[in-house]
């Protein structure tokens, strides 16, 4: 490998350059998510292996000043953006039968994890990777990421997980895509669903809804997740636990979506805004990522995110089965848990369950809410025990 230079192309303080790269590969995922790659693979999966490329290859170092603005600052600014719509009436009103299905899903996870945990040999980082596997595999990567910054995993064991990781999500959304299409699966879960959809021959498509931009929305938005960070990592700092300051961050907005709920609906782009602070966030993983370090430690956590995904499978199909559940709605179920709320929505798209994508979207959300606290919580309980 003697043809990779010593030191980077782009210095570490290059700050405008190094932010244009961050986000370019933001806006790259992005647009990749609505390509027919994008969907196969997620968006995010390619932000994360171009940053590490772009890093591993010297074309810009592994740290950054702007790797930790985005870590410190805008990782936090995200989570009330993606929480305002979080009304907790609303989910539990519109999910129906799939937030059993989210449940019976959130508990397989919960199962695979402790199983792994205790089946494999993990080590010190141990309590940490069960914890943030949890949040990301009940909620998405916004837990993930608040998990790991609550644990106060080191950038290095974080980027090692989520990496682990990457493979084992999009093995599950493949998965999950292809359960309806096993016949054996069908007879042992019926599904009026999709028997229904299977007799339509000529469905629509539908473009996906324009998000109106309004600047005084987006602003608006802005200033209360600003506001929301600061009163959090106040209150974090009087009572000496700023360790935990992104769980008041969470508890806030959930508080402050649940007591005003209309006018958290009225804004616009708050959400989308959110999700690009993520995709920023991922493109500086990937860019912090040591392919040679994660190659020597990341196997074992590759493994124990199989062992999770065999688990939380199984828990799936076996509790469809006892409570009749329809299989659409258990791989809905799943996958709001699995996959997250956008990857889960585009699954019920792909089969034509139109009927379920709002409630697929609902449960994601729930598991937004509630996947950080449950991962918190492990990752204590088992650092415990150790």
């Amino acid at each position: 490998m003697s043809f990779i230079p010593a030191e980077p192309l782009l210095a570490a303080d290059d700050i405008f350059s190094m932010s244009a790269i961050m986000i370019g590969l933001a806006w790259f995922g992005i647009w990749l998510d609505g390509t027919w790659l994008g969907k196969k693979t997620s968006g995010v999966v390619w932000v994360i292996i171009i940053g590490t490329v772009l890093s591993n290859f010297r074309i810009i170092p592994f740290e950054s000043p702007v790797f930790s603005f985005i870590g410190g600052y805008l990782v936090p600014l995200s989570i009330p953006l993606l929480l305002f719509k979080a009304n907790l009436m609303r989910i539990f009103r519109e999910s129906g039968p799939v937030i059993v299905a989210f449940g019976i899903a959130s508990i397989g996870t919960l199962t695979g994890v402790l199983v792994g945990y205790f089946l494999l040999d993990l080590g010190d980082i141990g309590p940490k990777v069960a914890g943030v596997y949890t949040g990301g595999w009940i909620g998405g990567s916004v837990n993930f990421v608040a998990v790991s910054q609550a644990v106060q995993m080191t950038p290095d064991e974080f980027a090692v997980a989520i990496g682990a990781s990457a493979g084992v999500s999009i093995a599950g959304l493949m998965i999950l895509l292809a359960l309806p299409t096993i016949p054996a699966l069908r007879k042992f879960i019926p599904s009026q669903i999709i028997d229904e959809t299977e007799k339509v021959t000529d469905l629509a498509e539908t473009d996906a809804d324009r998000i109106p931009f309004k600047l005084t929305h987006v602003s608006g938005a802005l200033a209360a997740s600003f506001a929301i960070c600061a009163i959090s990592y106040g209150i974090a700092e009087v009572t000496s636990l700023q360790r935990y300051s992104i769980l008041f961050v969470t508890l806030l907005a959930i508080v402050i979506a649940n007591v005003f709920p209309q006018r958290m609906q009225k804004f616009d782009g708050d959400f989308e805004l959110g999700i690009f602070a993520m995709y920023v966030f991922f493109a500086a993983i990937g860019a912090g990522t040591d392919a040679v370090s994660f190659i020597e430690s990341a196997p074992i956590l590759l493994v124990y995110g199989i062992v999770i995904l065999v688990v939380h499978l199984f828990v799936v199909i076996v509790g469809a089965k006892l409570f009749k559940i329809d299989l659409a709605q258990a791989v809905i179920g799943s996958g709001a848990a699995f996959v997250g709320a956008g990857p889960t929505a585009a699954i019920a798209t792909a089969h034509g369950w139109k009927q379920l994508v709002t409630p697929g979207i609902m449960c994601g959300v729930l598991g937004y809410v509630i996947a950080t606290f449950i991962g918190v919580a492990l990752s204590g309980m088992l650092g415990g025990l150790g």
